[in-house]
């Protein structure tokens, strides 16, 4: 244990996900050593973030308006929707430059183990998008664990009785790859040579349309 501010500090960080005790005391005694200008700096765009940045009212995706750039762009095609779990895997498809259509955040998955249903993520508002009868195709692109699955077989029940598309990404990713670390390369090879059957995990979904 460290006195006062010091133990604060490494205590907070070791809030942060993924951070663990002593990497909290590594990043502490870091800001400790470094340029005050520095971290003055860092704590400006903490502050700045924590006060302009929202999420947007329409896909859930993060924002600096009360909608993202994607949901303002009038190129993007607003037939097709690609509904992930989180904000950062918009940015990692978005790095293909291949999809063109529009995205839905969930906010996660369900997962029954951590007490998250589908009432805990944005499922009634992606259903409200789809009321209006002008969306022909969603994308399921929920991570490839257990969570993310159960997550797309859910959606599915729930979309395709309204007579929408529901597709899943195409095959020549590996099964098993979170979309953040999908490679522009190899997603773009997968987009252009997509199969038309079904994926075996689920199997009321088929593969991706033209949105990508």
């Amino acid at each position: 244990m460290y006195e006062g501010v010091v133990q604060n500090l490494i205590d907070e960080l070791g809030r942060l996900p993924g951070v663990g005790p002593k990497s909290a005391q590594r990043i502490a005694f870091y800001l400790l050593g470094a340029d005050p200008a520095d971290v003055k700096r860092l704590a400006a765009v903490l502050m700045e973030v924590t006060d302009r940045v929202r999420f947007c009212r329409i896909c859930g995706n993060v924002a600096e308006e009360d909608e993202c750039r994607i949901c303002r762009d009038p190129r993007r095609d607003p037939t097709v929707i690609c509904v992930v779990e989180e904000p950062k895997d918009v940015a990692a498809i978005e790095k293909i430059r291949e999809f063109r259509g529009r995205y839905h955040v969930l906010g996660g998955a369900i997962s029954p183990i951590d007490g998250i249903g589908p009432e805990d993520l944005r499922t009634r508002e992606l259903m409200a998008r789809l009321a209006d009868g002008g969306i022909t195709e969603v994308i399921l692109a929920t991570d490839p664990n257990l969570e993310g699955e159960a997550t797309a077989t859910y959606l599915a029940r729930l979309v395709k009785p309204l007579g929408v598309r529901v597709t899943r990404p195409a095959s020549g990713l590996p099964v098993r790859l979170h979309p953040a670390t999908w490679k522009p390369r190899r997603c773009s090879i997968a987009v252009a040579s997509r199969p038309s059957t079904p994926s075996p995990m689920t199997p009321t979904v088929t593969s991706p349309a033209a949105g990508w």
